[in-house]
């Protein structure tokens, strides 16, 4: 059972990335553009705002560079500290706990896109196709195990 679900992980990877990459996107897009329902339930965010729309460009480049798989590890990375950021500067001051100051949804984005800085694309993103041209079969193996690529 644990080699069919290894065998799986990069694809499980590779959807999650989607699912978060497509969320965060969605966030930065209806701040900025005002679309599916506005910054925070109707208008944008003036362009230079700080750090409002900058986060807001952070989370729609940063989202659909995720959701692509393209630069993912980059992109998470800066994805994950501009939410980082956001709790600590934005909500912790209202309450301790996330539950508390409606941060709920900065921490669960800060820690997925972390977690992405980690694992990569997983299967089915732009890094993988453009990268290198390995399985993710063969990723999964330790190099030991892998068989070498000709040039």
């Amino acid at each position: 059972m644990t080699g069919h679900l290894n065998r799986a992980q990069p694809y499980a990877v590779g959807l999650f990335r989607i699912v978060v990459g497509l969320l965060f996107a969605c966030h930065g897009a209806a701040s900025i553009f005002g679309v599916l329902g506005g910054a925070m339930g109707g208008g944008t965010i003036p362009a230079g705002t700080w750090p409002g729309w900058y986060a807001a460009v952070i989370q729609l480049v940063g989202g659909t560079l995720v959701l692509l798989g393209l630069g993912t590890r980059a992109a998470a990375f800066i994805s994950s500290g501009s939410m980082a950021y956001a709790y600590f500067d934005v909500h912790q001051s209202q309450a301790l706990w996330p539950i508390q100051n409606s941060g709920e949804l900065s921490v669960v984005f800060c820690w997925s896109m972390f977690l992405l800085v980690f694992t990569g694309s997983g299967a089915l993103g732009a890094d993988r196709f453009l990268g290198s041209r390995t399985s993710p079969a063969a990723e999964d193996k330790s190099p030991s195990e892998q068989t070498p690529v000709a040039a």
